[in-house]
């Protein structure tokens, strides 16, 4: 780890801004410090105000954590972070709608998308209400048959089964049509979102997105299943203020918070503020292995540590995914609520085998996208944003397709499927910079695109026949004057280290700054000049790794999604020599033993002049 002649060291580097003489690496970026000038300043004080390691410190200060905010920041309490509820507009009335149909017995049908957020919000709600002994159905639609948000053939079925309270999880802010179908079939409709909203709100009983134009509360990065969670809090102290509670148990709210915790990791929201205390607490819940449809899922990614951030975005998020992508869209949601081990099993097998199938779909599809990227870079390098459309991809992995794109070509890019009507589905996924859910919505109020929506990062839109170049147009003319891969084309550093100095130790260190991912992003370090002893597939798309520094120390890791890539084909190039590598430092508890492991995120040739 760096000591006080490798912070000095540190600071050469961020003289001139580069670490280790990488300029381009295996993927094309430039390394560089990611507490550099200023921030080692920071650092220093943080380490001697609050005794904390040099380690520590200085992956505090490289994501601006001031003096001030340290110790909150370091043990973030939900007791100090939680907000009123009723900050959120509209939460009165959808608080106070939810209680009183509660209070009567009335059926609530829950409508949620069918994306991980959507299944765990539609979990939550559906749990509280049966710990309520309220009845309620849950739909999630069928994504091709149906497509995204709610739709006046589901809403009527709901109806007629007897519900009287519609409550939309994870989508509805911006679906006029089919509300004037629940208005008209005698629905009340609450909507608990948040996506990016429009000016113009459908009309409803209750609208509650912490990202509609008119809500101050401030908070914009929670997940639709925080949104959830909120709002049960609402409802709650609603039905303790009338008493519903006397004489039995109220429910513990804090205990879907491993659920919370998983949609806010798999959606990709930002783990600042509140997010982080949830996620925390979260994954705390989830190590307890208390809820079934959770359990069987963490068996069959066969993870046998700790469950950490970075498992829900890359093991479990995906498994579920994988349900409303090739299968059956409500497995998601009918795991998490699940009591019963040998069900969640059963489930969670059959999203497992769903996800290799997904996994196989999307290999295809991928080739083919990467392929077509090449050519329209190769005709305009220039280009701010990828737009690509096929008859034969699966609407359900067009999401996948952008993302690998996006991550490969560095820049916001688009994946459509083309029905056989000409109209195109389509999934977007950004760069830091880029707000892509803006950018579709502008899109639709200047007529090119049908529908669409979504958040910063990420953004679904549908075209009508036709509408593919003139969509493609748009996004150039939107992004002209914007430096697209300004932060895409470099690597931050959080320090150097060697194998030896890789240890479970240092690891649960620096977790005390975690949870990581969006917003705060996970510690990488670079391991300079050791050899790439070996490189081996694992299963069809990654690739083991071991490393040897100097002294004789090793290190093994992963490399995920690698076959095929620069980064795998890198990998493989260099088997054998000295390279620096850089990674993220994780715990392999195989065999009940822990082991530091380096799952890898770019490489580069340890040359002669370095």
């Amino acid at each position: 780890m760096m000591g006080s002649g490798d912070c000095a060291t540190a600071g050469r580097e961020a003289a001139d801004a580069v670490v280790l003489g990488v300029r381009r690496s295996a993927l094309g970026r430039t390394w560089r410090s990611r507490c550099a000038g200023p921030d080692e300043q920071l650092a220093l004080a943080l380490a001697q105000t609050h005794g904390l390691p040099d380690a520590l410190s200085r992956v505090l200060a490289g994501r601006q954590v001031q003096l001030a905010d340290a110790a909150g920041f370091l043990e973030p309490k939900l007791r100090d972070l939680m907000p009123d509820p009723l900050v959120l507009r509209d939460m009165d009335r959808a608080a106070a709608r939810i209680a009183d149909a509660i209070r009567r017995r009335e059926r609530v049908a829950i409508f949620g998308d069918y994306d991980v957020d959507g299944a765990c919000s539609s979990a939550l709600l559906g749990d509280f209400l049966a710990f309520c002994g309220a009845p309620y159905a849950v739909h999630i639609p069928d994504r091709i048959t149906e497509g995204y948000g709610p739709n006046s053939q589901a809403i009527a079925f709901l109806r007629s089964e007897g519900a009287s309270l519609l409550v939309t999880v994870d989508c509805g802010t911006a679906s006029h049509e089919a509300f004037e179908t629940a208005r008209r079939v005698g629905f009340d409709v609450v909507v608990l979102d948040h996506h990016q909203a429009p000016e113009t709100l459908p009309q409803v009983t209750a609208l509650v997105n912490p990202n509609r134009q008119d809500d101050l509360s401030g908070l914009g990065y929670l997940c639709a299943a925080g949104v959830v969670l909120l709002t049960l809090v609402a409802v709650n102290r609603i039905l303790r203020e009338a008493g519903y509670w006397q004489g039995r148990q109220a429910p513990d709210l804090l205990a879907g918070l491993d659920l919370v915790a998983l949609a806010t990791v798999a959606d990709v929201a930002p783990l600042v503020g509140l997010n982080r205390a949830f996620v925390r607490q979260g994954l705390q819940l989830m190590r307890q292995r208390r809820r079934p449809g959770l359990t069987a899922l963490l068996d069959v990614a066969n993870l046998k540590g700790p469950p950490a951030a970075w498992h829900m975005g890359f093991l479990v998020g995906p498994r579920i995914n994988a349900g409303g992508r090739i299968g059956d869209a409500a497995l998601g949601a009918r795991l998490m609520m699940t009591a019963d081990a040998a069900e969640a099993a059963r489930i969670a097998m059959e999203l497992d085998e769903l996800n290799r199938q997904r996994q196989a779909i999307e290999q295809l599809a991928v080739e083919e996208a990467t392929a077509g990227a090449d050519r329209q870079l190769m005709a305009n390098p220039d280009q701010g944003a990828l737009a690509l459309a096929s008859a034969e991809w699966h609407p359900g992995v067009v999401g996948l397709i952008a993302s690998r794109l996006k991550e490969r070509f560095a820049r916001p890019a688009f994946a459509f499927a083309v029905r056989e009507d000409g109209v195109a589905t389509g999934s977007g996924r950004s760069v830091p910079g880029i707000d892509l859910g803006r950018l579709v919505r502008r899109a639709v109020d200047s007529g090119v695109a049908v529908k669409g929506g979504g958040h910063a990062m990420a953004a679904g839109v549908t075209l009508a026949p036709g509408q593919m170049a003139e969509f493609s147009a748009f996004l150039e003319m939107a992004l002209a004057d914007q430096d697209v891969g300004a932060h895409a084309a470099e690597l931050l550093l959080d320090g150097s280290l060697a194998a030896g100095g890789a240890q479970p130790e240092l690891i649960a260190m620096l977790e005390r700054a975690g949870p990581y991912g969006a917003g705060n992003p996970e510690p990488t370090f670079a391991l300079p000049r050791h050899r790439l002893v070996e490189v081996r597939p694992v299963g069809a798309a990654h690739l083991r790794y071991r490393l040897k520094a100097g002294d004789g120390a090793q290190i093994g890791g992963v490399a995920f999604r690698a076959v095929g890539q620069p980064l795998g084909d890198a990998l493989l190039a260099h088997e054998g020599q000295q390279v620096h590598v850089a990674g993220a430092l994780t715990i392999n508890s195989w065999g009940g033993r822990d082991q530091a492991e380096l799952r890898l995120v770019d490489l580069a040739p340890a040359t002669a002049h370095d």
